[in-house]
């Protein structure tokens, strides 16, 4: 396929990269492709639960808009229509492998001075080891409860909340009305606060805790300083 310069020239419109395609232009795919592999990975990966399963959607959805692009009217966004082909190829995976079940209708503290005066700033930098491997839990804790939502919810959350797309185009891409996009939102949202606060309860115990070697590491060193320290008179 002839490969056209689109790095040098101005970014084409919905309309203009989808004629492009059609005329077989390889660098327009691949731009096409690019520019929305994040987020049509997302709503693949949402349904599929399967990072390999989703990518494996994701691909064949690709091949299916390529040959069906003349197909595209220009009526919506280009990128609904694409989320569109992705939903559908995802869900016919999860059918097909028989993962899918019926889908939901879519005090006064009296604080230490030397506490009380202690830097309100956090101990690690945005940017340091330590807050990043916070950050990477955080995230892995989130991802976990976001994939265990009923589906239905879960591609909501994930189109509206992580991808910011409007209610209006959630809604045309999962051909859902508008209302229904804004109740599944507001159920997802209160079942990810419902589980993220049972986890929370259930941490809340067990915040530093002290327990197995190295509880016996400082017991052991406690009583070899003991032995060492002179006995009372």
């Amino acid at each position: 396929m002839p490969i056209s310069p689109l790095a040098s020239a101005p970014v084409p419109d919905d309309a203009e990269l989808a004629r492009r395609i059609i005329q077989h232009d390889e660098a327009a795919f691949v731009s096409l492709m690019r520019r929305h592999n994040g987020a049509l990975f997302r709503i693949a990966r949402a349904i599929l639960k399967n990072g390999a399963d989703a990518e494996d959607a994701l691909q064949e959805s690709y091949l299916q808009a390529y040959r069906h692009m003349s197909d595209f009217r220009g009526e919506s966004k280009l990128s609904t229509w694409l989320t569109r082909i992705v939903v559908n190829q995802a869900l016919a995976r999860r059918r097909s492998a028989n993962r899918t079940r019926t889908v939901v209708p879519f005090g006064n503290l009296h604080a230490d001075k030397r506490v009380a005066d202690l830097p309100a700033e956090p101990d690690d930098a945005p940017d340091s080891p330590e807050h990043s491997r916070a950050r990477a839990e955080v995230r892995s804790l989130l991802e976990g409860k976001i994939e265990a939502l009923p589906v239905a919810y879960r591609t909501v959350f994930i189109l509206r909340e992580v991808d910011e797309r409007s209610v209006a185009e959630t809604a045309e891409s999962l051909s859902i009305p508008e209302a229904t996009v804004r109740s599944r939102l507001f159920r997802a949202r209160g079942l990810l606060r419902e589980s993220l606060a049972r986890e929370l309860e259930l941490a809340t115990a067990d915040v530093f805790h002290i327990g197995g070697e190295h509880c016996d590491r400082v017991v052991a060193a406690v009583l070899a300083r003991l032995g060492d320290m002179p006995e009372r008179p």
